[in-house]
């Protein structure tokens, strides 16, 4: 069994359900889970500062392979002294593979076993990304946590086109683990298997042989109906390894969070706070706000009377909504800063549930107040 410098630490399960508090060790620091994790693409938070980042409560960020990679390009973080000085981030960081935006962004792109040849969505230059690849880039980069580089497939995509694609992805795993070799960075594998039960579940079996320090799960949330995610979850779950954090990929509203959870999820991140943010919606504990709408012209309340982020303590609706009306940027940072502490805080409050024994009160309660159906 290798050594990894990334341990997980379980420290308490719920009764209830799979949901369990634990602690992830890193070399830049300890996560508390189960945690959101911002997603900085650019190595940065859009419209965020490390340090306002660092004030919110964030434990660890999330950076995008790809796109650093096209711009300003691994060798320049290197010479800056890797991603963490770069951004000047002292906490932990993961990686993505790049995967899924070659296949969601690239054009004229080109699968084979080898890897994937396509086209830069920046200037349509001629590019190719391999698994070996995506490991020179990450461990350039410096990340606490690298993720392998996985075919991701469409929704809906056949049973044998899903099929092929997982078992390439562990093949690519395979690949992954046999390149990476930098012993202060953590490489998870990635589970696919799309919408079919015994994909996922011979996915997760044929990783979990492979002993990785931490499982991500990939190709959900990409437009399936919910109860069909979280069918995939109750019957995945349950064969990934117990002693190693399990991190569902792309996942960010409050209720697909509260969900995974349950299921046993330790880690998220997504980019849906800080994107509808710039646009003018804001999460509550109600559900969302679309504090751009007239109705709030004149409402002097903060956005959530009990917020503690910045926002909610020094100004109110009314001049939230003035600043993105007139397309001040201040406005889609004061909406930003909010929505990521609501999740930030959210996942607090669901670690305290669960310690404290009432994770299923918890549960009821947020169902009871917060509508998934429509924005206010």
């Amino acid at each position: 069994m290798s050594t990894s410098p990334l341990t997980f630490e379980l420290k308490k399960r719920d009764v209830n359900s799979r949901a369990r508090l634990g602690v992830v060790h890193t070399p830049h620091g300890d996560i508390q889970t189960p945690i959101y994790m911002p997603v900085g693409t650019q190595a940065v938070v859009k419209a965020m500062t490390s340090r306002e980042m660092d004030e919110i409560g964030t434990q660890i960020l999330l950076s995008n392979t790809y796109h650093l990679h096209l711009r300003p390009g691994e060798a320049l973080i290197q010479e800056a002294g890797g991603l963490h000085s770069f951004m000047n981030w002292r906490k932990p960081i993961l990686t993505d593979s790049g995967g899924f935006q070659v296949f969601s962004l690239a054009s004229l792109r080109k699968i084979t076993e080898e890897g994937v040849a396509f086209q830069s969505h920046l200037d349509g230059s001629k590019r190719f990304l391999s698994p070996e690849e995506s490991m020179r880039v990450q461990q350039a980069l410096g990340s606490d946590i690298a993720m392998c580089f996985d075919v991701c497939s469409a929704y809906p995509c056949d049973y044998d086109a899903a099929k092929q694609a997982m078992e390439r992805t562990h093949r690519w795993a395979e690949r992954c683990k046999k390149y990476h070799t930098r012993e202060d960075q953590a490489l998870f594998g990635i589970v696919q298997g799309a919408f079919y039960a015994d994909l996922r579940i011979e996915s997760a079996k044929v990783l979990s042989d492979m002993d990785f320090p931490g499982y991500g799960i990939g190709g959900l949330s990409v437009g399936e109906p919910k109860p069909i995610m979280y069918d995939m979850l109750d019957q995945l779950m349950p064969y990934l390894p117990d002693d190693k954090p399990h991190y569902l990929m792309g996942v960010g509203t409050p209720d697909c969070l509260l969900e995974g959870v349950l299921r046993g999820v330790d880690m998220f991140d997504c980019v849906l706070a800080t994107r509808i943010a710039r646009n003018g919606t804001v999460f509550t504990k109600h559900g969302r706000m679309v504090i751009r709408n007239a109705e709030y012209a004149h409402d002097f309340r903060p956005i959530e009377e009990d917020c503690d982020c910045y926002t909610c303590r020094n100004h109110t609706r009314a001049y939230v909504r003035h600043l993105l009306k007139v397309g001040e940027i201040t406005g889609g940072r004061l909406a930003s800063i909010h929505n990521l502490r609501f999740l930030l805080r959210m996942m607090e409050d669901i670690r305290a549930a669960i310690a404290e024994d009432r994770l299923e009160e918890y549960r009821r309660d947020f169902y009871n107040r917060y509508d998934m159906t429509r924005n206010f």
